[in-house]
């Protein structure tokens, strides 16, 4: 009994994070929205992460609420676009206006936080 209660409850805490992750970068799509004077907000992801998910979470649901600045992601294990953006870790938030990076950070999940940085910028 003792290690089916300790199975559900590491199915429910993994499960509280949990996020569909999934590339949508698309460097037309990011160089079009930066000409046309657009914040882009991007973020990096890899299978398992838990910060990751909290990072994107917090990032769809300020999406949510400004809903003025673009939004992508992109596994960190895609060698293209990685090295394009120059990212070596998960959790990675980059921000960028008028084609120069403008914000980057590691491991920052916290929505708070994520919201200042991008309303600083906009």
């Amino acid at each position: 009994m003792k290690k089916i209660l300790i199975f559900v409850f590491c199915v429910f805490a993994l499960s509280a994070n949990a996020i569909e992750k999934k590339t949508n970068f698309n460097e037309e799509l990011f160089n079009k929205a930066q000409t046309e004077g657009k914040i882009v907000v991007v973020s990096s992801w890899i299978k398992y992460c838990t910060s990751c998910a909290s990072q994107m979470k917090a990032i769809n649901t300020l999406k949510e609420e400004l809903n003025n600045f673009e939004y992508y992601t992109f596994e960190v294990t895609n060698r293209e676009i990685a090295d394009l953006l120059n990212v070596q870790y998960q959790t990675t938030l980059l921000i960028f206006k008028d084609n120069k990076e403008l914000h980057r950070s590691i491991g920052v999940t916290n929505k708070d936080t994520i919201y200042k940085v991008i309303k600083s910028l906009i």
